[in-house]
């Protein structure tokens, strides 16, 4: 009879890598949708917040190229162009976004309750804190500086500006792998509140862990969530929990607050010798 043997790794979590906005700080992704919203108003083209948010995570230029491809924006900038945008006009609108969010990143830079504590205690596990992010590097520079005074400093930052291509696509979170020298793959998990950047850990061959309430799914701050009546917000809750579990999300939490226990039992997993 012929065997053939399978390679497991057994070991611990080496790293956890981290989104920023809505993930870290931002509750609600607020800072980014607003100034989408702000750019196509300079268009003559009004959009929705839901609009805005639609493919949150991804690189801000190619963003703002994919709320113009969508059927209701592209139907509203032909009504007052006479024609589809351009590559021009795209380019045109991320000119205007970059300013616009350098201006206003610091009213939105407050860390998400439980960032501190679960880091803090991701460290004491040894494990290595990476982040990534849709932000150009220009503007972590500003998040960067404004979460160190809050105490959060992770040990790597990779911007969608650094490598070929932002999320869906895995770079970032493996540019993330170089910079932190941790190994395999399967021994990191990435934490986003967004699809894409599920997706991102997914094709990196990561543990992906969403984050249904602080970030784009509800897309609200965490005061307008903590007023809404009850009912409502499970229902939003519910709904940002199958959306992040149909992109793939191997656990869905509220917030950062809450991803301790699934850190818990991926390394039981791992110790099975489970793969994500």
């Amino acid at each position: 009879m012929t065997f053939t043997y399978a390679r497991r790794y057994r070991g611990k979590i080496q790293a956890v890598l981290l989104d920023w906005a809505g993930t870290t700080m931002d509750y609600g992704c607020m800072a980014p949708a607003v100034v989408f919203v702000e750019v196509f108003k300079r268009q003559g083209v009004p959009i929705t917040m839901d609009e805005a948010r639609a493919p949150m995570g991804a690189h801000k230029r190619v963003h703002i190229q994919k709320i113009s491809q969508l059927d209701p924006v592209r139907q509203r900038w032909e009504a007052a162009h006479r024609r589809p945008p351009t590559e021009a006009d795209i380019d045109r609108m991320f000119a205007d976004f970059v300013p616009l969010q350098l201006a206003c990143l610091s009213d939105y830079s407050t860390l998400i309750p439980g960032t501190l504590e679960a880091v803090g205690a991701m460290r004491r596990r040894g494990i290595k804190i990476g982040s990534t992010t849709g932000y150009l590097g220009e503007m972590m520079e500003i998040n960067r500086k404004d979460a160190a005074k809050q105490g959060y400093e992770p040990d790597s930052t990779v911007c969608a500006s650094d490598v070929p291509a932002g999320r869906p696509y895995p770079y970032m979170c493996l540019q993330n792998v170089i910079n932190l020298q941790v190994s395999p793959v399967e021994a990191c998990v990435k934490i986003d509140d967004t699809i894409p950047g599920i997706e991102e850990g997914l094709n990196a061959g990561m543990w992906s862990i969403g984050l249904a309430m602080s970030g784009n799914e509800i897309g609200l701050p965490l005061a307008e969530v903590q007023a809404l009546d009850p009912g409502e917000r499970e229902r939003r809750r519910q709904r940002a929990y199958t959306r992040m579990y149909q992109g793939g999300a191997h656990y869905v939490v509220d917030s950062i607050a809450e991803v301790l226990p699934c850190l818990d039992d991926i390394e039981q997993r791992l110790a099975r010798g489970e793969r994500p």
